[in-house]
Order: C-alpha cells, then structure tokens, then sequence
C-alpha cells in the first residue's frame, strides 16, 4: 500500500472521528437545552398557579389571567406564550408536582400530546413508552389516537393494567407481542374489496408504520417465505425476527373471518419453523394469522390443545372509537 493511500485512509479516519464528535455533541445540547426549556416552563406553571392559590380575589381574576399575562408576555417575550400554552405550563405543574420526576428525554412538545390526555393511566403508560421506545411527536400522537393503551389493556386483568400504566410495555412473552385490533388506518384502503396480495403490499411499502404497529422488537425477515413440504411449496404472507424474545414471528394475512384451516395451516407453518429454521439461541415461533374478523368460540375450538404459540387476531382500517374502548376498560377495572 502506497504512502498516498495510508494517507488518505488515516485522513478519512480523522473525518469521520470529527463528525462522530460533532454528532454526539449536537445531540448532547440539544437534549441540554431541551431540558432547560422543559424546566423552565415547569417554573412558569407553577409561579402561575401559586400566583392564582394566593386569595379568593386572585382566584376569581384567574379565569382571565392567562389571556391578560398571554398578552404582556408576548409583548415583552415574543411569540411562545399565547394562552393555550400558559394553559399548558400550568397544567403541567399540576401534573407534575414534582420537577425531579420530569423525563430529559422528553420535549416540551411531547408534553404538550401528554397533558391532553385526561386520563391518568392512560398519560402514564404513553409517558413510559415515549421514553422507552424512544416515540417521536408524530409517533405518540399516532399511538394515542390509535388507542393503543387501551387496546393493549383489555387484553389484561387488572393488576395487569396498573402495571402497565406504571411501567410501559414490558415483552417478555408471546402474549405481549399480540394485540387486537391491529389498526391499519394508514393503509388508506378504505372499507373496500381487496385482495390479501394488496394488502401485504401495502403493509410491505408502508414497513415503518407498520413495525410501530407491531411494537418494540420486530425486525422484518421477508415476506412470501416459501417452506417446501413433500414436493409441494407453501408461503408465510409476512416473516418477522423478534429480537427481544429472539424467536421469529410468522403473520398469515386475512381479509376475512378467520376459518380453522387457516389456524391449522399455521400450525404447521410454526412446527416447520421450528424443526428447520430456528437455531440454537432460538426461542418458540410465534404465529398470527391476522384477519378482517373472527368467531372466538370457533377460534377457542380451533386452537384447543394446539401447544404452539399461535394466536388469532382482527385488524381493522379505521381507527377505533377510542371513548368506546376506554368505557369498556373502565367497566373492566370497575369489577
């Protein structure tokens, strides 16, 4: 190797330790700053609410306080204090009374998503996924107006929902992998006929959406996954690696009601899967054959004495009526 090319080699080293820097270094005063103004605005609430708290008669001028103290901050400040936002601040001490619990992780906009949530196992539960999973603004907004929380929570017992309202998401089995409904609004397929090709290649172009829809862990394999039985070729719709449960993750797509041949096809998909795919470090393939919609006591049958870890789930092009789901959570919780 000439002295020319050592050169260059070592020059680009110097780049790339520059920018690896520079990167890390902008990331770091972000997050610095990020946290100053998050701080700050907990102050702002506070010195608002403690201001109203001082006597009755501040207490009745409250109800015009933000639009007059909106005014003269913009006046002396510029823009970033309209009244929505002072609503905001205050809200936000009253939530979190407690400045050392606030998340350097988070922005003032995710926040902002988390204080309209009225519902606090419900705020908890975004608040920990956000810093867990590491959600943008547009991811969280997404999950909320998925219902995700709820959808997830109906499927536990009431311990259960208090756990996860406290801590987020925890996947340490099968179970927690699984929803359903699946929600597939961003498909815009509209309530239409489709075939099942059409909607796996839609979910393919729309991976992104669709691995937040599937949650924390799934990384894509391949999708017409042909395995070969006695001369004849069979194909799993959609492949997945779950790299915190370290198991594939088979999804068999319906556009409508489930039938038991489906749930046996899978069966199989998953024996197969096991004897020939998994390796040593692998874990138990997860199967779910995911349709327009079910009959449960049809699936109850189905899948009765069938040892593998299969479930059956609906998916749905809309998003679901969130205030139906969080009655039907609260009946479950008022048991």
């Amino acid at each position: 190797m000439s002295d020319v090319t050592v050169k260059e080699d070592s020059y680009q080293q110097l780049l790339n330790c520059i920018g690896e820097c520079l990167a890390l270094g902008r990331q770091r005063a972000f997050e610095q700053v990020n946290a100053v103004l998050v701080e700050t605005y907990w102050q702002i609430g506070r010195y608002i609410v403690e201001f109203e708290q001082e006597g009755k008669e501040r207490a009745d001028y409250g109800t015009q306080l933000l639009q007059v103290l909106a005014r003269d901050l913009k006046a002396s400040y510029g823009k970033g204090f309209s009244r929505s936002n002072l609503q905001y601040m205050r809200l936000f001490y009253l939530n979190y009374e407690n400045c050392q619990t606030l998340s350097g992780k988070l922005s003032w906009s995710h926040y902002t998503e988390l204080l309209a949530i009225s519902d606090d196992l419900a705020r908890s539960f975004y608040e920990q996924q956000c810093i867990r999973d590491q959600w943008s603004v547009r991811e969280l907004k997404r999950q909320k107006d998925s219902a995700l929380f709820e959808r997830v929570a109906l499927s536990k017992d009431r311990a259960e929902i208090f756990a996860l309202a406290k801590d987020g998401q925890q996947i340490e089995s099968a179970r927690d992998v699984v929803k359903d409904p699946y929600v597939f609004e961003f498909l815009d397929l509209q309530d239409r006929n489709y075939r099942e090709s059409e909607l796996e290649h839609r979910l393919i172009a729309e991976l992104e959406k669709f691995l937040l829809e599937l949650g924390k862990g799934f990384a894509f394999v391949g999708q017409q996954y042909r395995i070969t039985l006695s001369n004849t070729h069979y194909f799993v719709d959609l492949v997945f690696y779950h790299r915190i449960l370290k198991c594939f993750v088979l999804i068999d797509l319906k556009t409508r009601s489930v039938s038991h041949q489906d749930i046996g096809q899978m069966n199989m998909y998953l024996n197969y899967f096991r004897a020939e795919e998994n390796v040593e470090d692998d874990n138990e393939p997860i199967g779910i054959v995911l349709a327009r919609d079910k009959d449960d006591i049809l699936v109850e049958y189905a899948t009765g004495g069938i040892s593998n870890q299969l479930f059956v789930s609906r998916y749905q092009l809309y998003l679901p009526d969130p205030e139906l789901l969080k009655q039907e959570l609260r009946r479950l919780l008022d048991k």
